[in-house]
Formats: C-alpha cells, structure tokens, sequence
C-alpha cells in the first residue's frame, strides 16, 4: 500500500535556501535525502560559478562577494528562512571571510545565514574537541592552508588525508568506500573527531556507519550547514535520523 506524505500547512513550511558551487552534484541530493523524514522542511539551491579549487588567482576570484550576492538574490525571491553557503572556501581563505559572507547576505538579502565552515567550527568548539582530523579531495596547497587556519584557531590537527586533486566536478566522483578508507587511516592518530571537508564530495551519507567502525564523531560540510540552518530555523535536529550523531548530540 502507498503511503501519501503528511500534510503540511503552508503556513508551517520551513525553507532553507542554500547556495552551492555550480559544478557540484552532489549538494542537491545529499541535502533533499537528510531533509526527507522532515516533511515541513524542504531544500532550494541557488548556484554560482566554481570549476576549480586552487590558489591561481582565477580560482580564488570565484569566491568575490559578488557572485555570492548574486545568486542569494536569485535565492531570496522563494523566500526561504535562512541561507546556507554549502561550501568549503572559508577553509582556506580564512574563516573571517565567511564571517563578512554572513554579514552581507544579511544586509543584501534581510535573511539570516549560515555557512558550512563556520558551523564546522561552531560543533568542535560546542563539544569542545579540539584534536581533529581533515579529510579532503584537494590540492596539496589547499590542505595547508586549512590545517594552517585550523591551527591557527587553536586547533591540534593530529592527522590529515588528501586526494591532491583540483575538481570540482571530480571530487563527486570519489567513491563512498575511499572516503571511509580515508577516515580510517587518519583514525589511527585518535583524534577527538573527523572533518571531512568539502560540499561535492559524499562523506555524508558514510559519516553514521564510519563513526560506528571507529568509535570517533564524523563531521562532514554538508551535515554540519544543515544541522546549522534547522537550528536558526527551530526544527529539532533529533529528527534527522541516520546522518551521524552530529543531529543528536547538539539539538
């Protein structure tokens, strides 16, 4: 027998707009699969150009403020509750700039938002785990420059793993089992909790049975922006069911 979904009042639709990279594809689903138990909660996306993470000048102007505002523009007229930058470049660029991200999507939009970093960082302070592990597609040079901000921040990063890769497109392509590879060797280092870092790759969908063959909390970029956004939203987060331990540990 088919089941129809609940009902839900118009009235107490909760909408969570989120801005992604354009060559991401894997945003969209991973996010629309984690909100499906919540029948009053629904993903929109708004996309801007990012093809490649590196440090050449042309792939670090994609993250102008300017294509942001241009897409939240677009975002803001399905009137969600809150935005979500579901991406990874504070990483690098330093959290500071998702700080003024927040502050001009607030100021060019009058909807409050939220980003994946600065949500990564609100959980590790929250619980207080300060002995992370990294796991990321990119690039050499990508990768220090995270481990540099996050020690910088007061963060003992005990170990790192790396594809060396410069995407985007591709990080999609990196298979669920060598993501779960990856968290297992950096777990031989005991960190307190597991980062995986990047918005177009799947360590979502592997961050429950990972924390569960290793006893260590996984908090994958685009768990921690939803968790974030239903937080300013009001939802319980306890309600997401099956994408870590991330939703029930911080309600």
């Amino acid at each position: 027998m088919e089941h129809s979904p609940p009902s839900v009042s118009l009235q107490d639709r909760v909408l969570l707009g989120m801005l992604t990279p354009s060559s991401n594809t894997v945003v969209e689903p991973v996010t629309s699969a984690m909100l499906s138990g919540l029948p009053e909660v629904t993903g929109h996306f708004g996309r801007f150009p990012v093809t490649e993470i590196s440090l050449l000048p042309a792939a670090l102007n994609q993250f102008d403020e300017e294509p942001f505002l241009a897409a939240a523009r677009l975002l803001a007229d399905a009137k969600p509750h809150v935005i979500g930058w579901n991406g990874t470049s504070a990483g690098w660029l330093g959290f500071d700039a998702d700080e003024r991200l927040c502050d001009r999507l607030l100021a060019e939009t009058g909807i409050p938002a939220c980003t994946s970093m600065l949500a990564l960082n609100e959980i590790l302070d929250a619980t207080e785990r300060k002995r992370i592990a990294i796991v990321s597609p990119y690039l050499d040079e990508i990768q220090e420059k995270m481990i540099a901000n996050y020690r910088a921040a007061g963060f003992d990063v005990v170990a790192e793993r790396h594809l060396n890769d410069r995407g985007n497109f591709s990080f999609s392509e990196v298979t669920e089992e060598r993501i779960e590879s990856l968290c297992a060797e950096v777990a031989k280092a005991k960190p307190q909790a597991i980062a995986i870092i990047c918005t177009n790759m799947r360590g979502a969908p592997v961050a429950e049975r990972v924390e569960k063959a290793l006893g260590i909390p996984v908090y994958d970029t685009i768990t921690t922006v939803v968790w974030k956004a239903l937080r300013m939203t009001g939802v319980d987060t306890r309600r997401v069911q099956g994408w870590g331990s991330l939703f029930q540990e911080l309600a």
